[in-house]
């Protein structure tokens, strides 16, 4: 009798990053974009397409957000990434030599195996005729991965005040997977897992004037009139009210996995519901069309993600902050998290992969032993384990071939199955619906990271934006030629990248804050001329060269979304009552 799963197993990626391209290069710009194609998006699809060459399916789901879609698809990035690639060759090359004219061997032969990498690497983007949306494609046509959407520049949306902005984010998002990916997206990952339910809503006082509040739709009502049938929450949801936080209050979960710190007993739940099953969304709209809710794992993500107890941090992986010139390339082990980048020793592969091995093995164990103590009820239990798929190469250099041996090992594996959400949910559909809170993955579970005193400024110019851009439709709708389509559109293109949840991260973490504040005042002072300038056409006055060379530029530099519709603003479907 052959033996029987104790249950399903999903490892859920969230891809993204900012819109880069076009505003500078280095340390923030453009770079953080080939670094990521370098360290994570392709060094995964090898991971794929390695598994799936040996007839496994690595049934993860990964979600790429609708703007990194767009950097993949713009020229700009398929020209100049090879370039990336190439200084990189040259400068493993002169490392090469360097260590090897003082007698430092190893070091040499590391810089020749980080070469052949970067070699590798450009290898496999030009044999994909430099479309990573097409080799993914592939994979999640065949079967082998399922592919979801994300809001479409990051907006945070339970902060933004206007329900067009949330429905411009979602409606957008599905037509850039429509348009780049050729199928309608099944599922999508909220920003920074923050949702908030259909209720009255105002802004808070120190941002605006006091207000009577206003009926909202939430923010499953807005996935569901578009078509999208799950997404993602974190365990503490199920507890209906923020209360329990897993997290310090002072870091954050987000993408820097080594600032997690639990409170109490690491990857403890003890709320009412289980986090192994699937719900129904509960809604305020009583005729909205049914809509999953898959819930993060908390102990076996914990394994991951946390600073004192999770793999990344082990001594004998490659050490991310530690880097040689010229060619900011690294050759040496973390050694001592806590020691001195001086004091650093020289990386060995084969160390590292032997400690990715054996945390494979654990993270399975792990894996099969919260599973066998799930409720089964009438169902297959699904543990979902979601992670910052930069995370994979970019933070943790060996995240890929972890992932690697995780997966094959399950496969193998007959007490686990592994699922993409999508095929767990259509032969285990919810049984239940649950009231959700107004919550996000963030540090204490609500929504300090994003609005503290530090950003602050950031929404209010947000809001004032929303507020203009809502004058501007009901006043002007969406142009009444093409040249005032033009600026109405632009302008909404600069609200979408105005309203990235990732400006007030960086601001709040200090990652990169001067970076993120000045890229967020540039795109409101970009709206709110280009709002005064489409205005001022549409009355009929006379627009000088230099604004319409302004308007120029901004379309040559922000060139995402050609498919935006300003009435995805303007025209809520089925709006709050």
């Amino acid at each position: 009798m052959s033996q029987q799963p104790v249950g399903c197993f999903n490892i859920m990626l969230h891809a993204h990053l900012p819109y880069v391209l076009g505003h500078g290069t280095w340390p923030h710009g453009s770079q953080m974009l080939f670094d990521c194609a370098t360290d994570t998006y392709i060094p995964l699809l090898w991971t794929f397409r390695k598994l799936v060459s040996e007839g496994i399916s690595p049934n993860v789901t990964i979600s790429f957000s609708a703007v990194l879609l767009e950097q993949f698809n713009d020229d700009r990035f398929k020209e100049w990434f090879p370039g990336h690639l190439g200084e990189k060759i040259y400068y493993a090359s002169e490392n090469e030599r360097e260590f090897g004219s003082r007698g430092e061997g190893h070091l040499a032969w590391l810089a020749k195996c980080m070469r052949e990498r970067f070699e590798a690497l450009r290898n496999t983007f030009e044999e994909a005729n430099r479309d990573l949306i097409g080799a993914y494609r592939e994979l999640h046509e065949a079967g082998h991965i399922e592919v979801i959407t994300c809001p479409a520049t990051h907006g945070y949306l339970p902060l933004l005040r206007e329900d067009g902005s949330v429905q411009l984010q979602v409606k957008q998002a599905v037509s850039t997977f429509n348009r780049l990916m050729g199928a309608w997206p099944r599922g999508m990952w909220l920003p920074e897992c923050a949702y908030r339910p259909h209720a009255n809503w105002a802004p808070r006082l120190h941002l605006e004037p006091p207000q009577t509040p206003w009926p909202r739709k939430g923010v499953e009502e807005f996935l569901a009139d578009n078509g999208v049938d799950f997404f993602f929450v974190d365990t503490h949801f199920l507890s209906g009210h923020v209360g329990a936080a897993q997290a310090d209050r002072e870091d954050t979960l987000g993408k820097l996995w080594g600032q997690m710190h639990t409170i109490g007993e690491p990857g403890a739940y003890h709320g009412s519901h289980t986090p192994y099953a699937p719900y129904f969304a509960a809604s305020g709209a009583p005729d909205l069309p049914a809509i999953a809710v898959v819930v993060r794992d908390p102990a076996t993500s914990l394994q991951v993600w946390s600073a004192t107890h999770g793999y990344p941090g082990d001594v004998d992986y490659l050490e991310f902050h530690k880097k040689h010139q010229p060619g900011d390339i690294r050759y040496w082990r973390i050694s001592d998290s806590r020691g001195d980048l001086g004091a650093k020793d020289a990386y060995h592969p084969e160390w590292a992969e032997w400690k990715a091995r054996q945390h494979a093995g654990n993270f399975l164990w792990c894996v099969k032993e919260t599973l066998k103590y799930a409720p089964r009820e009438d169902r297959q239990p699904i543990l979902c384990a979601p992670f910052d798929a930069e995370l994979f190469g970019h933070w943790w250099f060996e995240g890929p071939y972890w992932l690697e041996h995780v997966l094959r090992w399950m496969h193998y594996d007959p007490e686990i199955e592994l699922a993409t959400c999508g095929k767990y949910l259509n032969q285990y559909p919810p049984s239940a619906a649950i009231h959700l809170p107004e919550a996000s993955w963030g540090a204490g579970g609500g929504h300090w990271v994003w609005m503290n005193e530090k950003t602050d400024w950031t929404w209010e110019k947000v809001y004032d934006a929303e507020k203009d851009y809502k004058v501007l439709l009901a006043d002007h709708g969406t142009g009444h030629d093409d040249a005032s389509r033009a600026l109405i559109t632009q302008a909404g293109r600069e609200l979408l990248l105005l309203e990235a949840s990732d400006w007030q991260f960086l601001i709040t973490t200090g990652s990169a804050a001067d970076y993120a504040g000045l890229r967020l005042g540039s795109h409101y002072s970009d709206y709110k001329k280009i709002a005064d300038t489409a205005r001022r056409y549409c009355r009929g006055e006379v627009i000088s060269s230099e604004e319409w060379d302004h308007l120029g530029g901004c379309q040559d530099r922000d060139r995402l979304f050609p498919d935006l519709d300003p009435a995805w603003f303007r025209d809520i479907d089925r709006p709050a009552t």
